[in-house]
């Protein structure tokens, strides 16, 4: 019966430290999104509203209510 010797495992090298540069751009994209979701759920209705009826309000009415948004 033949045994096989599996080959010494190599550990990745991580980078002690991420360049400002390469974080940021991600760090603007999820603070615009953050900002869209938060005027989506907080904001839209009523003087404010940018999408007419009341479909945005019903997608994001328990989020209104489990943030404490008043809504109604």
């Amino acid at each position: 019966m033949a045994q096989h010797v599996a080959p010494p495992s190599t550990t990745p090298v991580v980078p002690a430290k991420l360049p400002l540069r390469d974080i940021a751009p991600w760090a603007v994209f999820v603070g615009v999104l953050m900002l869209l979701l938060l005027y989506f759920v907080g904001a839209e209705q009523g003087a404010t509203s940018v999408v007419s009826g009341g479909d945005v309000h019903e997608w994001v009415h328990d989020a209104r209510h489990l943030l404490g948004f008043p809504c109604h």
